[in-house]
């Protein structure tokens, strides 16, 4: 069986490696001509998503991941705070805690190694078609077709596969847009540095302004002590933050900004709405070159509405199907479950055990409930950003009073 798989980000890289390591004859196709060229936050890998790769790379690749990992377990409990930098509480206790947070850069590296020659970067896809004899097809605007006895987009939320499966958009904006850049711990001052911690926050204010601090150190925080196998580029303590605001008028010029003007622009936006500058030091001092901003785009959490295709030759994963804000830290978790399930089910298909329509379909299904689950916990986020003037629920508590009621009375001071 011979699948081709359009798109070389997590999801596409994961299946690419599964496939390979299972004996598949696999391709790979990605726009991208170096696999470093990404941003975006850092990845949270929770136990499932740890799971489905230890079966999808070979074991030596998981224990390089592991030593470039950072152990969520060896931090301090998340704070959250105000705009005006005072505490408003915590989130629970993470001493037993198995999910790790490692850069998307490396994992989208140690990823590529394990797809090794069947990944060919700079082949950007422009179409998907039927051959006479119904085999789908990859396009390319400089090249012959390839074929193949499946054809898998994982091209993310502007899925050229999953738009023409759809008919249409199979996603839309979230209303919100984000911010995220890099910023050394020794970059800080010493007050800072120890207010913000070896944790991660969560900044809140008002009309739904956010600043997520997330803290990783894949050498202090190592989840295996192998220094020989760590290949993570960073190096040391290190602050990966999203910035959040509603989508307006006024934010839409940001977007096309870039390096230093971006950055300024941005803790000019936070400035204007009286946010504290140390809450922002985080932010001004971070690289310029890694400073980005992109648009949240979400599916629908409604199982039933993700996939709304017949199953066949021709099927799509990861943010194609079930385009996920980075609110929940499970997008790309969830990418990598999807891709160790069409593997296992291949397999079955492969053997001649399953009918291949009879597989995508049992992916599908699997793959609906995966997308619906971190669908809703991350639009959660989303509404609160945009509903009320915190991301958090009432469920979260400072010593038994409700943090959105701890949040609205400092915020009248």
């Amino acid at each position: 069986m011979r699948v081709v798989v359009v798109g070389g980000g997590i999801g596409g890289l994961a299946l690419g490696a599964g496939l390979r390591r299972q004996g598949f004859d696999v391709a790979v196709f990605d726009r991208d001509t170096d696999v470093t060229a990404t941003g975006g936050y850092h990845i949270t890998l929770d136990g499932r998503a740890q799971t489905a790769l230890r079966g999808l790379i070979a074991p030596e690749l998981f224990e390089r991941l592991l030593a470039s990992a950072s152990a969520l377990r060896l931090r301090e409990r998340d704070a959250f705070w105000d705009r005006r930098g005072r505490l408003l509480g915590h989130g629970p206790d993470l001493s037993t805690e198995s999910s790790v947070d490692i850069d998307r850069i490396t994992l989208r590296s140690l990823l590529a190694e394990a797809v090794g020659d069947d990944l060919h970067l700079g082949r950007a896809v422009t179409g998907v078609d039927r051959a006479g004899d119904g085999t789908p097809r990859a396009l390319f605007a400089g090249g012959a077709p390839v074929p193949g006895d499946l054809l898998v987009g994982a091209d993310g939320a502007h899925s050229l596969v999953a738009r023409r499966l759809a008919g249409g958009p199979t996603n839309a904006p979230a209303g919100v847009i984000g911010f995220s850049g890099r910023t050394t711990l020794d970059a800080l001052d010493p007050g800072e540095r120890q207010r913000l911690g070896p944790r991660s926050g969560l900044a809140i204010g008002p009309r739904g302004a956010a600043l997520y601090v997330g803290f990783l150190d894949p050498v202090g925080n190592a989840v295996l002590d192998a220094p020989h196998l760590r290949m993570s580029i960073t190096t040391g303590p290190t602050y990966i933050w999203g910035a959040m605001f509603p989508e307006s008028a006024a934010t839409e010029p940001l977007r096309h900004l870039r390096g230093t003007e971006l950055r300024d622009a941005l803790s000019a936006r936070f400035r204007e709405q009286r946010w504290h500058p140390r809450t922002l030091e985080v932010l001004d001092r971070a690289d310029p070159r890694s400073v980005a901003a992109f648009r949240f785009n979400a599916a629908s959490a409604k199982a039933s509405d993700l996939a709304p295709w017949p199953a066949g030759p021709v099927t799509a994963l990861g943010d194609a199907v079930h385009a996920t804000p980075p609110t929940a830290g499970m997008g790309a978790g969830a990418a990598i479950r999807d891709a160790a399930s069409l593997v296992e089910h291949l397999r079955g298909a492969g053997t001649g055990e399953t009918a291949l329509a009879v597989a995508i379909s049992r992916f599908e299904a699997g793959m609906r409930v995966r997308g619906s689950e971190v669908l809703t916990l991350a639009m959660r986020t989303v509404r609160w950003i945009l509903a009320t003037d915190t991301p958090l629920g009432a469920a979260a508590t400072v010593a038994g009073t409700p943090l959105l009621a701890a949040y609205r009375r400092l915020s009248r001071r």
